[in-house]
C-alpha cells in the first residue's frame, strides 16, 4: 500500500461528492437530468510483459454520465410552458451559434414576437404561411408571432342550411311578388348573419323567404312549389327598390333539394352586387361584389322552419389575443375577430447517444461527435415524445437516493483517508528504526 491509492481514492470520492452535490442543487431545476460518477481502477503496466498479480495503484474518474430518464410532469397555469412526454429535445438558437438542445420548456414571448426562454434563446420550428399552412420539411427557423395582426377578408360565400315549412300559406302573390320588410305578413320566415366588406366592416345581411302562389314555369315537374328569397344589407334591399328576389327556389313535390338552373336559380346563386346602408355609426360600407349564396342544402318538408347551419367566409381585422400549443407541436393563434390560425410548428430532435451531449449550462446541451447528428421530427411523429402544453418536466433527481449516496461517498472518503494515515504510520515506524 502507498499514498497513491489513498490519494486517488480521496480525489475520486471528492469528485463523486461534487456530482452528488450538483444533483441535489438541481433537484428543483425544470428539465435538469441527474448525473452519475463512473469510476475505473488503475494498474501500472509491467516493463517486460504482463504480470498476473499486479497490485492496483488506485482509481480514476472514468466519466460523469447524465441519465436521460423521464422526469415527472407537473401542470402549470401558463400556456407557454411546454413539457415533452417521451424522447426528444427542444431546439433553441441565438441565430448566431449552432443550435442547442434543452428539456426545459419555460418559454415566453419577447417584444419582437419570438418565443424565447429565460436566456433569450429562441425556440425553433417551422413557420406557417398567411393561410395558416405550416411550411414543414425545410430548415427550422426561430418561431415568430405575427405582431401586426391579421388583415380583413371580404365575404364572397354565404352558406345556408335550412328547412322551409311546406305547410305554410303563400304570402307572395302571382301578380306582385313584392315584399314589405316591415310587414311580417308579406313573407313567411327570415334569418340573418354578419358578413364583411373589403375593409372588414360588418354588414347585417338578412334573408327573407316568401312562399309564392305562382305555378312553377316549365320544365319544372308538376306539383313543384316556388319560394322567393329576398335580402337586405344593413336594412337596404339587395337588388334595388322595389325589392326583387335575389333567388327563386323551385322545389319538387318531395320537398328535397331545390332544382337547379335553368329551371330555377337553386343551389349556388351568384349575387352580383350588394350595396349596404351605413353602419350603426353612420360610416359608409364598401359595396360587396360577386358574393355567392349556397342554398344546396335548403329543403322544403312538412316541418317547422329551422336553420341548421349558417356560415360565411369573411372576417374583420384582428389582433392576436391568445396562444395555444397542440400535442403535435402546432402553435395556434386566437385573434380578436374570432378566427384561429396556425402560426407554426415546433420541431424536436433526438440523438442516437444522448449521453454524448455536452452540457453547457442554463439547462442546455450541444451536440458532439459522440452524440451523433440530431434526428429532427415533430412531436408525436415516429419515436418522438408528445407535447404537453401548460406543463413542465421536473428534474429526474431522486433526492432520497442522492442523500444516501452522499453518506456512502462520505464514508468512502473517510476510509481512503484512513489508508493514508496507515501508510504514514508505517513510514513513521521505519523512520524510528535504530
Amino acid at each position: 500500500m502507498s499514498f497513491q491509492q489513498g490519494l486517488s481514492g480521496l480525489n475520486a470520492s471528492s469528485k463523486n461528492l461534487s456530482v452528488i452535490g450538483n444533483n441535489i442543487a438541481n433537484a428543483n431545476t425544470f428539465g435538469a437530468k441527474t448525473s452519475r460518477a463512473e469510476f475505473a481502477d488503475m494498474y501500472a503496466a509491467a516493463l517486460n510483459g504482463a504480470g498476473t498479480n499486479n497490485v492496483g495503484i488506485g482509481v480514476n474518474l472514468g466519466a460523469v454520465s447524465q441519465q436521460f430518464t423521464q422526469g415527472n410532469i407537473t401542470t402549470t397555469d401558463n400556456p407557454m410552458d411546454l413539457a415533452i412526454n417521451g424522447a426528444g429535445f427542444f431546439q433553441i438558437t441565438d441565430e448566431k451559434s449552432p443550435a442547442m438542445y434543452t428539456r426545459n420548456g419555460q418559454f415566453k414571448v419577447d417584444r419582437d414576437g419570438f418565443i424565447v426562454n429565460n436566456n433569450k434563446m429562441k425556440l425553433m420550428g417551422y413557420q406557417a404561411n398567411d393561410a395558416g399552412v405550416v411550411q414543414s420539411g425545410g430548415r427550422p427557423v426561430a418561431l415568430k408571432l405575427n405582431t401586426e395582426g391579421v388583415a380583413p377578408s371580404p365575404t364572397d360565400l354565404v352558406t345556408l342550411k335550412l328547412n322551409l315549412d311546406s305547410r305554410l300559406p303563400a304570402t307572395g302573390k302571382t301578380a306582385a311578388p313584392g315584399i314589405d320588410f316591415a310587414d311580417a305578413t308579406t313573407y313567411n320566415n327570415a334569418t340573418s348573419l354578419t358578413v364583411y366588406d373589403v375593409r372588414g366592416q360588418d354588414v347585417a345581411l338578412g334573408f327573407y323567404f316568401q312562399k309564392s302562389d305562382a305555378a312553377a314555369a316549365a320544365p319544372a315537374p308538376a306539383g313543384s312549389i316556388t319560394w322567393n328569397v329576398f335580402a337586405t344589407a344593413n336594412g337596404v334591399p339587395v337588388g334595388g327598390v322595389p325589392a326583387v328576389p335575389v333567388a327563386t327556389l323551385v322545389y319538387p313535390a318531395d320537398g328535397s333539394a331545390p332544382l337547379g338552373p335553368p329551371i330555377a336559380l337553386g343551389g349556388k346563386i351568384p349575387i352580383p352586387s350588394i350595396t349596404p346602408g351605413p353602419n350603426a355609426n353612420g360610416a359608409a360600407i364598401v359595396p360587396m361584389t360577386n358574393v355567392t349564396l349556397n342554398l344546396e342544402s335548403a329543403t322544403q318538408f312538412g316541418a317547422a322552419f329551422g336553420v341548421t347551419d349558417i356560415a360565411q367566409n369573411g372576417y374583420a381585422a384582428g389582433q392576436l389575443t391568445a396562444l395555444e400549443f397542440e400535442a403535435t407541436g402546432i402553435l395556434v393563434g386566437r385573434y380578436s375577430n374570432g378566427r384561429t390560425s396556425a402560426i407554426g410548428q415546433l420541431e424536436l430532435a433526438t440523438f442516437r447517444n444522448p449521453q454524448g451531449l455536452q452540457p453547457v449550462g442554463n439547462n442546455a446541451w450541444v451536440g458532439t461527435h459522440a452524440s451523433g447528428d440530431p434526428v429532427p421530427g415533430t412531436p408525436g411523429a415516429g419515436n418522438m415524445g408528445v407535447l404537453q402544453a401548460g406543463a413542465l418536466e421536473e428534474s429526474n433527481v431522486d433526492l432520497t437516493g442522492e442523500l444516501v449516496n452522499m453518506i456512502t461517498a462520505q464514508r468512502i472518503y473517510q476510509a481512503n483517508a484512513q489508508t493514508i494515515k496507515a501508510q504514514d504510520q508505517v513510514l513513521q515506524t521505519l523512520v524510528n528504526l535504530r
